[in-house]
């Protein structure tokens, strides 16, 4: 499980998630077992701890912890 430190990043992954570069520029996460479009990052860069799409990292369908 992802922990939030306060000191700018997080350590561990977030499980289930991956996320991607809009064409607005944008980051958006997508729910990796049901492929449902989560929300959109309005600030800078990409979400912290999210992997980005094709990453490998968490695959097939990630299972539930």
């Amino acid at each position: 499980m992802a922990k939030n430190t306060g000191e700018g990043h997080r350590n561990g992954a977030v499980t289930a998630r991956t996320q991607f570069e809009r064409p607005d520029g944008h980051w958006q996460k997508r729910d990796e077992r049901t492929g449902q479009l989560m929300e959109v990052k309005q600030s800078e860069g990409p979400f912290k701890g999210v992997a980005k799409e094709p990453d490998g990292r968490d695959t097939s369908k990630s299972p539930e912890e």
